[in-house]
């Protein structure tokens, strides 16, 4: 009886990137306001990437009331392209 061995293709073979820029302009009275609407639009970004809302290409960002406050670019590739 014959067994076939498989052999683990290097890592590299199932690799996927994401490269995701998140910019966001905000406005408001303290600073300890400004991290907190900022820490709240991140968490909001979080959860939506993780449910995979986002395809690849760049996206508006809102705050909890409707308002525009920056944007979000999402490109999924093979291949890794880090920039200096």
């Amino acid at each position: 009886m014959q067994t076939e061995v498989l052999t683990v293709q290097d890592e590299t073979d199932f690799s996927q990137y994401l490269n995701c820029e998140v910019e966001l302009k905000l406005s408001g009275p303290t600073g300890k306001v400004l991290d907190r609407s900022c820490a709240n639009a991140l968490r909001a970004l979080a959860d939506r990437l993780e449910k995979g809302d986002f395809e690849d290409g760049l996206h508006p960002v809102t705050d909890n009331a409707g308002k525009l406050i920056g944007a979000i670019y999402i490109d999924y590739s093979d291949t890794a392209e880090l920039a200096d």
